[in-house]
């Protein structure tokens, strides 16, 4: 059994990784044409193999299709009979030309996608709002005030910011539960601009998305360069580029080496040392448009990495920091 941990100082217990229900936006709005669009059987299928590896929590939000992911996620739980005390939802309130007022003027929007499952998280995607994160933030605790939430958590905020937020909540009682944000073993800048730092000062858990940095620390990129002309616009991104792969490389042969050691995939010692080298303050979210990957992803959890090994995966990785 998958062991749970404390999302930051709330109490909620989770496992290492969950869903990212990105991929579930239908090509619904801007955000949602990332991905292909995924039919509701084959959305169900990847949510239950999440459950039955052990998965007990998945994160959406209201800017993935309007909405769509989350309706999507919802109706795949309920074609599955999972209760609503079974499962944790966390979502995220966009904040991109908006003010703090908004966010109780949309919650509704987030209960009624999700319904029945409640709002276990919720998050502020961007820190590029209108209104200052403080608004923000004691916008939030009045949801919680009001049992319209349950926690609180932002994502993409800077150390400063973060640490704002955690002081307006704090200061009506409520934890800030945690700071998603991309982190990898190919993007370690938290690390080194203080997220990371503060984060653990403060209690307060970080979830990594993009883990997997778009695929490339499964090793397929390095090994079979032709694949790199079908990963649309990834090709175009700093990592893809023919200086890029060969910085990353040191990182993906060690990966390949480990993967034999363990009987893992590189992906999943990626993932494990990801939810390890910083004990319990990590917490990552994955996430999968096909069958195969949602049960790499929570093998990734049935496992633990050595102490000597995770060392040697900081070292050849730290020209990310």
């Amino acid at each position: 059994m998958t062991n749970l941990r404390e999302l930051g100082r709330t109490g909620l217990m989770l496992t290492p990784i969950g869903l990212g229900c990105w991929q579930f936006s239908k090509q619904q709005n801007l955000a949602g044409k990332f991905w292909p669009s995924l039919d509701d059987q084959l959305i169900e299928k990847i949510t239950g193999l999440s459950l039955e590896g052990g998965i007990n929590w998945f994160d959406t939000a209201e800017a993935y299709g309007n909405g769509a992911s989350e309706k999507a996620l919802s109706k795949a739980l309920q074609t599955l009979g999972k209760k609503p005390e079974e499962v944790v939802v966390a979502t995220k309130w966009w904040p991109m030309f908006r003010l703090a007022s908004n966010i109780p003027k949309t919650i509704h929007e987030r209960i009624s996608a999700l319904d029945p499952y409640p709002v276990s998280l919720h998050q502020v995607h961007q820190p590029w709002g209108f209104s200052s994160e403080k608004a923000e933030m004691k916008a939030m605790a009045e949801l919680v005030e009001r049992k319209q939430i349950k926690n609180v958590g932002v994502s993409n905020f800077s150390a400063g910011k973060m640490k704002n937020a955690w002081e307006v909540l704090n200061k009506k009682g409520t934890p800030l539960a945690s700071n998603q944000v991309r982190y990898s073993l190919l993007d370690r800048r938290i690390e080194s601009n203080g997220v990371m730092k503060m984060a653990k000062e403060l209690g307060i858990t970080i979830i990594a998305y993009s883990p997997l940095a778009q695929g490339l620390l499964s090793g397929k990129f390095h090994d079979h360069p032709e694949l790199l002309n079908n990963t649309g616009w990834r090709k175009y991104t700093p990592l893809f580029s023919k200086r890029g792969m060969e910085k990353s490389l040191p990182v993906i042969r060690l990966l390949q080496e480990l993967s034999g050691k363990y009987n893992a995939t590189p992906s999943q010692v990626a993932l494990n040392w990801l939810i390890h080298f910083h004990g319990e303050t990590v917490m990552a979210i994955p996430g999968a448009t096909k069958e195969n990957h949602v049960k790499e992803n929570t093998c990734a959890m049935q496992f633990r990495l050595s102490d000597e090994d995770m060392v040697r995966l900081d070292q050849v990785s730290r020209p990310f920091k």
